[in-house]
């Protein structure tokens, strides 16, 4: 009888397995595939790109590529992981074969390119909307609830000399992409909706820039809620800019607004004259009052008269936490923000929560970067561009699965990080039976069960 004398088993190990499939979890993203019809779009879209006898459809190249970024792939070779296991995700390109597509893709056209790609996008998000029903993030929008679009840019470090990587502001070098993502709310997580790459010293608070995102934002939406003020535009004081908000409430557009205000000027100079008995408490996320914090409306206090109509401009002032340094603007103590808004009801502290929650808007990009946002791993700018959508297909089709397949669960809220550990790892083993391929999962697994649920909910849809 052998003896084990450390913590764990001494297990005898071959390279002797057959049928094994490491990642079978992973089949569910490719039912969303299936199911949203993002496959069937890009393969109609892309339909001028694809050679003579090319054996290979691009749109599969495509949703292969994301497939291998959502499961925890951050470069083109990391595909290797679908190809072999081709009895789930079939046949996969070849590393030169994938690279040759990312050249044409991003040298002839690529406008075109990305347009047709973005196409197929929003034809996809509004059919696995209109699929997920009450659990889409149309349900239950209003003027009062709107659509929350937040924007946010992040900076990409780059360690070789590609394409456009400038110095960024944090003594860096790179690019400094800015993204938009839709916000679920507290029961999911979110969607992308557009990306814009730039170089790393693109300026934080460039109205053309946040335009361009919104444009595309809003070509994501399905029809009637690209405009009105359904649809909320929230950023942090980079939008705070005249130009940006003049474009949001354009009267064909009419979008509603949260955005970050700077202290400073005139609100710099009216804060010590705040009446006390314009302050009322703050809330938490919960709807809770908040210990230590109140909101005030200064709009009145303030000349207006240069931004759009309408518009409002709450204060926050807070206690500062243990060690937290107060700026020049802060008085009596006291740390101080503010934020302008269009939105006419609700009260201060409902208002100020829904601002404040676009703190939300930072875990998307953390969970971007962890899907492959983090490395642009190519040497051209318009490839490192095709790259950043190829992220953002990846990060919606996590996405729209956790919506599909997982509501109600605990699993609708899980990062990226943890659906691979918990759900797209899970293993198993292929057979054969009456000439049809069987998949069994692994047994054992912790959430082998949450995975058959979810794949029975996303079988029991059709696709477009």
């Amino acid at each position: 009888m052998s003896q084990s004398t450390g913590f764990y088993p001494s297990v005898r190990v071959d390279s002797a397995g057959t049928g094994v499939v490491s990642q079978a979890g992973g089949l569910i993203l490719a039912e969303t595939v299936r199911v949203s019809g993002i496959g069937a779009g890009l393969s109609a879209g892309l339909e001028a790109w694809r050679k003579p006898f090319a054996r290979h459809d691009p749109a599969k190249i495509i949703t292969d590529l994301a497939l291998s970024l959502a499961t925890g792939g951050d470069c083109i070779s990391d595909i290797d992981r679908l190809r072999t296991q081709p009895d789930v995700y079939g046949p996969v390109a070849s590393d030169p074969t994938i690279s040759r597509l990312v050249t044409t893709v991003s040298t002839i056209k690529p406008a075109k390119v990305l347009s047709a790609v973005n196409a197929a996008r929003a034809a996809a998000r509004a059919h696995v909307w209109a699929a997920a029903g009450d659990h889409s993030p149309l349900h239950g929008v209003s003027t009062e609830n709107p659509l929350t679009v937040d924007l946010d840019a992040t900076l990409v470090n780059s360690h070789s000399e590609k394409e456009k990587a400038r110095p960024t502001w944090k003594r860096g070098f790179g690019f400094h992409p800015l993204a938009s993502f839709l916000d679920h709310g507290p029961e999911g997580t979110g969607e992308p909706l557009a990306v814009l790459q730039r170089p790393g010293n693109a300026g934080s608070n460039t109205a053309a820039d946040h335009i361009t995102v919104v444009r595309d934002s809003l070509k994501q939406l399905p029809v009637g809620y690209r405009s009105g003020r359904k649809v909320m535009i929230r950023t942090d004081s980079a939008g705070g800019t005249h130009e940006f908000l003049n474009w949001l409430t354009a009267r064909h557009r009419n979008l509603g607004y949260s955005v970050g205000f700077p202290i400073h000027g005139a609100v710099e100079a009216v804060l010590p004259r705040i009446p006390k008995k314009a302050w009322a408490r703050a809330y938490n996320s919960d709807g809770i009052e908040r210990n230590g914090a109140w909101v005030a409306d200064i709009t009145a206090m303030l000349d207006l008269g240069s931004w759009p109509a309408g518009m409002r401009v709450i204060v926050r002032k807070e206690e500062p936490h243990p060690g937290a340094q107060l700026r020049i603007t802060d008085i009596d103590g006291m740390r101080y923000t503010a934020f302008a808004t269009n939105q006419k009801r609700g009260q201060l502290a409902d208002l100020e929560v829904r601002h404040r929650l676009r703190a939300r808007c930072e875990d998307r990009i953390r969970n971007a970067k962890d899907t492959g946002l983090q490395n642009l791993p190519l040497h051209s700018f318009a490839a490192n561009t095709f790259w950043c959508h190829l992220v953002m297909l990846a990060a919606e089709l996590t996405a729209w699965t956790q919506m599909l397949a997982f509501h109600g669960t605990k699993a609708r809220r899980w990062e990226p990080k943890k659906l691979r550990a918990r759900i797209f790892e899970i293993a198993g083993k292929i057979s054969t039976h009456a000439r049809k391929l069987i998949l069994h999962l692994a047994a054992a697994a912790p959430d082998t069960g949450l995975l058959i649920k979810g794949l029975e909910r996303i079988r029991a849809l059709s696709p477009p």
